[in-house]
């Protein structure tokens, strides 16, 4: 082993800019065994004896894999589990400030690979690659049996390299060669904005992961907001699955005087030691944001770092905390390297709140239960299928779900296509300027996308984030 470091692991997700995320803390170096404790012997003798006469032949290699990851399982913590090569370092790749790739999202809908959305400036953008364009070949090669993880690994490379695509467009009912240069995608992990609400002015900023420039953005972004005059601050971690514990220790530093406890490492023998708040070499925050109220809304999506933050702001009365309870990961991993490449990420310690709480399974309460609207939670999907009056399907049960949200009368939703989902598709299909008939296909899913997505950037149809700001209004007249 070369290496270690703790981990607080959040979750796993698959994309064409990201596969997986986890929680990267404070760096540490593990003690090497000096003596052993038992025989492996055996290992060596199921390793020939699968290997000689074994009726499947299997490369020596993938049993390796396959024992290690079968050590890891045997402990059965979730978040214990070892990584091959290439997953290690796509979990790296993860919480870096850039990535390379084509930048687009990339989704699985009825076996066929979609593209969610280009983003803006990107690659895949200046190619000319569309929403809902389908791939069906990369590299000349089709994509018969892969998974959406192979799809990305096929698509990733390195900068200034060419990936093929032939892909199938609907609207033109033809396929296009699409070739794609790979570059630099920025990945910008802080945004805000200054809310002006009842003749006050508010600070919004939403960290979505706790990543490598995390505290360099957050830097930036409060800075702005408070020149431009926002006398309060609400803090968006919803969804937030965690990150780097070192970033999440810098943003609490700015928050809270120095010298703050704003957390606990416990060891497997129970010893606690403080993590404490400094000032982050290369930063400097606006002395500001120590004294100014704050508002965290946060999620059951908040986790790991996400928590770090909300339960010191909590236990410590520094913040108010809105939504709904958080996640509950309060274990940290140490991640090793092996000498194949790849990682052994194992639960070393609990992480404990201030007052020394474990919020493991728990999660972090709120001081403000608000429930959050429909469809701020549904995840918006891309269909590429036609349903019918009389069809039964789950995406049926999806666009009655959206539906009924958006505030159409539809009886069920359960999947069935009947005649009061047909009518208020005909009526949405009228409202929405698309062709007035009573299917669901592609051009009435389209819409319906771009109707929910419009829904969720208005502000006012956000209840978590309008509590946020009515009790923020409140707390900055009272000052």
């Amino acid at each position: 082993m070369r290496r270690s470091r703790f981990l607080l692991f959040a979750v796993l997700a698959v994309m064409i800019t990201a596969s997986l995320l986890l929680l990267d803390g404070c760096a540490g170096k593990a003690e090497k065994e000096t003596s052993s404790t038992s025989s492996f012997s055996v290992i060596d003798e199921a390793f020939e004896v699968i290997k000689q006469k074994g009726v499947y032949p299997v490369e020596g290699d993938m049993l390796v894999e396959g024992a290690l990851r079968g050590m890891a399982d045997v402990i059965g913590d979730p978040y214990s589990t070892y990584l091959s090569k290439e997953e290690a370092a796509a979990h790296k790749e993860s919480l870096a400030s850039e990535r390379i790739g084509i930048g687009a999202e990339l989704t699985r809908s009825n076996g066929k690979f979609i593209i969610v959305a280009p983003i803006k400036s990107s690659p895949a953008e200046k190619a000319g690659l569309r929403p809902y364009d389908e791939i069906v070949r990369i590299d000349g090669e089709r994509l018969d049996g892969d998974t959406l993880r192979d799809v990305v690994k096929r698509i990733r490379g390195k900068k200034g390299t060419n990936v093929s695509m032939t892909i199938f467009r609907p609207e033109l009912e033809k396929h296009l060669e699409v070739t794609v240069t790979r570059d630099v995608i920025p990945v910008k992990t802080v945004s805000a904005e200054l809310l002006e609400e009842r003749g006050e002015k508010i600070g919004y900023i939403s960290i979505t992961t706790f990543g490598e420039e995390t505290a360099k953005e957050w830097q930036e972004e409060t800075n702005r907001i408070l020149k431009e005059g926002a006398d309060g601050l609400i803090i968006d971690v919803r969804g937030n699955p965690g990150g780097y514990l070192h970033s999440v220790g810098n943003i609490a530093g700015s928050l809270l005087q120095n010298d703050t406890v704003f957390a606990y490492m416990q060891d497997a023998k129970g010893a606690l030691t403080p993590l404490v708040t400094e000032p982050p070499e290369g930063l400097v925050f606006d002395e500001k944001l120590k004294t100014m109220p704050i508002v965290l809304l946060q999620n059951e999506g908040s986790a790991s770092a996400s928590e770090v933050l909300t339960g010191a702001m909590k236990d410590l009365k520094r913040g108010f905390i809105a939504g709904t309870t958080s996640f509950g990961k309060g274990t940290v991993q140490e991640t090793m390297d092996l000498s194949n490449g790849g990682e052994m990420k194992l639960s070393t310690h609990k992480w404990l709140t201030p007052k020394e709480q474990w919020i493991h399974g728990k999660g972090v309460g709120t001081d403000l239960e608000v429930e959050q609207n429909y469809l701020f939670t549904e995840h918006i999907r891309m269909v590429t299928e036609i349903y019918a009056e009389g069809d039964f399907h789950d995406d049926i049960a999806y666009a009655q779900r959206l539906l009924t949200g958006l505030g159409y009368s539809v009886d069920r939703d359960d999947g069935y296509f009947d005649e009061s989902t047909a009518e208020a598709v005909h009526a949405f299909r009228i409202d929405a300027e698309v062709d007035a008939n009573d299917a669901m296909d592609r051009a009435f899913f389209t819409a319906l996308r771009e109707k929910v997505e419009a829904y969720r950037k208005d502000s006012k149809n956000d209840s978590q984030l309008q509590m946020a700001i009515g009790y923020m209004h409140h707390k900055i007249t009272d000052r």
